[in-house]
């Protein structure tokens, strides 16, 4: 497989892993209220007619934002991001390439790269805070999970491609 058919299959796999996150029916917060059942008997035209009301959240939906979970989650996503940081620079020095062409934009000098991992894990703080305020809590999380998830792969790529040189044929 050469390095044009990985990058269509990546760009695929993003698109699709990026459809699946925001997907509102995958992460719905709460079950639908049950809906009336037409009922045969005939209805006087001055009979009250309850209106349907929903069940207020229960208190395990709620948390603070700064719980232990995120915090841990948020701890392990910013010690992975740094972990990546050490590993881009060290290749970057001694004759790597960047593959990531938004990385590769900061990557010409150690501040800039330092400022991009930086921004990346505030960024994912701030994903995670938007949709804690908005009651996504699903994808409050998520939100860490994922960095986590693609920091850990970039810091495994990054090891097992010590000092390579990659050229990318495109």
């Amino acid at each position: 497989m050469n390095i044009r058919n990985l990058s269509q299959a990546l760009a695929i796999i993003a698109v699709l892993l990026f459809a699946s996150i925001f997907c509102p029916t995958v992460y719905a917060q709460g079950a639908l209220p049950e809906s009336p059942t037409p009922s045969t008997a005939p209805v006087a035209s001055n009979a009250f007619i309850e209106p349907i009301t929903t069940r207020p959240q229960t208190s395990e939906t709620h948390h603070k934002f700064w719980d232990n979970e995120n915090r841990v989650l948020f701890l392990t996503s910013a010690a992975l991001s740094g972990a990546d940081f050490a590993v881009t620079r060290a290749n970057l020095q001694s004759g790597g390439t960047e593959m990531n062409p938004i990385v590769r934009l900061f990557g010409t000098s150690t501040a800039g790269l330092a400022a991009n991992f930086a921004g990346e894990t505030m960024g994912v703080v701030g994903f995670s805070y938007f949709f804690h305020k908005t009651g996504h809590h699903k994808l409050e999380r998520a939100v860490s999970m994922v960095n986590i998830g693609c920091s850990a792969g970039a810091v495994a790529y990054g090891m097992t491609h010590r000092g390579v040189r990659v050229t990318a044929r495109f």
